[in-house]
């Protein structure tokens, strides 16, 4: 798939500034998360404020662990979300059934864990690729060997852990994914956004697009 340049999503917003700031600097997406145990889960209340805020043509993605049906049905009836994030151990056919494209996100630990994951999730509009760590579901700050990420995949795949503005333009010219995805790595402390940090890694990834185009 040829593109002009890398989509960008800032996850783990908690805040209607922090949003605001994102948006500002020219993100594409923002991430909800909906996951009790992380730092950055928000309530409904919470996240309804930050939806509400975001402008139009910027993506309101809403990040499940291994939720109930009516976890993110509930979510679903007060937030806008524009798009599902899935990343625990859920299958296809449960991701399929809230009338909202979804993306899986899966922990690599091989190359053959894309590949399967691409045709295990039919039905997903893109695959993210986060780190592998025991028991942790994301998050983790920390990359992976991206060798493991084929040349050719049947779905755009969006390269996350352990991003920062250090690391990002390297990791774009050696993976050349569709979109990335960053929490930690533009955080003041967890949950709370740093603007320079923000801006710094999207400046790293506008370089990058300058330098060599994908069109």
């Amino acid at each position: 798939m040829k593109q002009i340049r890398t989509r960008v999503k800032i996850c783990g917003i908690t805040r209607v500034d922090d949003a605001l700031d994102v948006v500002a600097s020219g993100a594409d997406a923002i991430g909800l998360v909906f996951y009790g145990p992380s730092p950055r889960n928000v309530s409904l209340e919470r996240a309804k404020e930050i939806a509400a805020a975001v402008p139009a043509f910027v993506t309101v993605v809403a990040l499940f662990v291994d939720p109930s049906e009516e976890q993110v049905q509930q979510v679903l009836n007060h937030v806008r979300i524009d798009l599902i994030q899935f990343h625990g151990d859920e299958e296809n056919d449960f991701c399929s059934r809230f009338q909202r494209p979804f993306i899986k996100a899966i922990r690599v630990r091989q190359a053959s864990d894309v590949v399967a994951s691409c045709l295990r999730f039919p039905n997903a509009v893109g695959i993210l690729l986060d780190s592998y760590k025991p028991g942790i579901p994301g998050g983790t700050g920390e990359t992976f060997d991206w060798s493991l990420i084929p040349t050719q995949a049947n779905k755009p795949l969006i390269l996350a852990g352990g991003l920062n503005a250090d690391n990002i333009a390297g990791a774009i010219d050696d993976v050349q994914p569709f979109a990335v995805d960053v929490s930690g790595g533009v955080e003041a402390s967890k949950g709370i956004k740093d603007p320079e940090k923000v801006k710094a890694f999207l400046n790293e990834v506008y370089s990058v697009d300058q330098r060599n185009p994908k069109g």
